[in-house]
């Protein structure tokens, strides 16, 4: 394969590899599973291209054209195979590293680091489709290579070691067990300091104590996946949301929930039914990584969605797509 061609193989593979990730984060159950099938062919298909572009890098190297930035290409390879190792190593059920880390968050973690190396390269050395090229993608060879390619990555995905997975691809830990969860939180988030006695909530405009909340005794099993990828069936026990807010103004247009460390996420007015503030799981208080005092609970969305430690939650006249489509915090 020409040099041409491989760089623009990788740079396809590269953003279909990063796109169908962030994809997956944003669906659950089958869904999710097409998205990753489509990620991991990405995946092999990345590491097929492994022998062409060392031949490529080799004489860039040899002929030293760009001296001084030859490092940032580096640490792109190496931060590229960073996350494919720990891509593979989730699949392969050595998902676990120890402590609270996940090879899944190695995998994202390498991917989002090497983001910025990535853009600076396809600048640095801008790859322009030509017309021939593109016409010569149309041809019936083209399209015979396009397949076998396919048929290489898919036939890899098939004989590569995969553990039994959800269709997430998560692990199950902890179910029916709250204290074996892992207590993560999305990218940069804390676990705050929270007394259940001063634990106030902003509910509809009125404040409502953990002892009020605590009173409740809604119960519904359900399923939290959570994108370091595990999951965890268990008994949330609290109050309906549906119970504290009333019915939904005409005005409304989503559900805005605050956690007391600024994280947020909006719901549709249509989903409240389906919305817990848990208190407890598993007959116990949350514990502190968990969301004490108050989690949202929110059946069939990733675990991202499950805002902790609740400090606010209120109708919005913003509809429930104004916000990014993964919290930023």
């Amino acid at each position: 394969m020409g040099g041409r061609r491989t760089n623009l193989a990788l740079l396809f593979l590269l953003a279909l590899a990063f796109l169908t990730g962030w994809l997956a984060f944003a669906f659950f159950g089958w869904p999710s599973r097409l998205v990753l099938v489509v990620h991991a062919l990405a995946g092999i298909g990345l590491l097929l291209l492994v022998p062409w572009k060392s031949l490529i890098a080799r004489r860039a190297l040899s002929r030293r054209r760009r001296p001084r930035v030859w490092w940032a290409s580096l640490v792109l390879g190496v931060g590229l195979a960073i996350s494919l190792a720990f891509g593979f190593l989730h699949s392969a059920g050595r998902w676990y590293v120890g402590g609270d880390l996940t090879a899944m968050e190695f995998h994202v973690g390498a991917a989002i680091c090497i983001l910025p190396f990535a853009v600076w390269h396809v600048l640095a050395r801008p790859l322009r489709v030509r017309r021939a090229e593109v016409a010569a993608l149309l041809t019936r060879r083209s399209f015979l290579r396009l397949g076998a390619f396919g048929a290489a990555a898919a036939g890899a995905l098939l004989v590569l070691p995969q553990a039994r997975r959800s269709p997430s691809g998560s692990y199950e830990l902890g179910s029916f067990a709250p204290a074996e969860m892992p207590g993560t939180q999305w990218m940069f988030d804390s676990v705050p300091v929270v007394s259940g006695d001063a634990a106030v909530l902003s509910v509809g405009g009125r404040r409502v104590g953990y002892g009020e909340l605590a009173r409740f005794s809604d119960t519904v099993r359900c399923q939290l996946d959570c994108t370091g990828g595990w999951y965890a069936t268990q008994d949330w026990e609290g109050v309906w949301l549906s119970r504290l807010l009333g019915p939904a103004p005409a005005w409304a247009r989503s559900i805005l929930v605050r956690s007391v460390t600024g994280y947020s996420r909006r719901f549709p007015v249509e989903s409240l039914p389906a919305l817990l503030l848990a208190v407890r799981a598993g007959s116990l208080p949350l514990d502190p990584a968990h969301g004490f005092p108050a989690r949202l609970v929110a059946p069939g969305q990733r675990g991202f969605w499950w805002v902790k430690w609740v400090s606010s939650v209120e109708f919005d006249a913003l509809p429930d797509w104004w916000q990014p489509p993964f919290p930023l915090q």
